[in-house]
């Protein structure tokens, strides 16, 4: 599955696109200087039900992967 793919599957399961998860994560504090998958995906996992692979793709999008 092509990383595009992840954050479009992403999209539909929980209606939110990268940038919009993105600004949610400022909101909450999650992307401070130095910040951790453990906190990203934890918060993925139970705010939005994601899955573990899932949720390193939107890691991965917050650290600066776009393919």
């Amino acid at each position: 599955m092509s990383f595009k793919a992840y954050l479009d599957n992403i999209q539909a399961k929980t209606g939110k696109g990268p940038d919009e998860l993105k600004k949610l994560a400022e909101d909450k504090g999650l992307l401070k200087e130095g910040f951790k998958a453990g906190e990203i995906v934890k918060w993925l996992k139970e705010d939005f039900d994601l899955g573990h692979g899932h949720a390193m793709a939107v890691y991965a999008y917050l650290k600066g992967k776009r393919e």
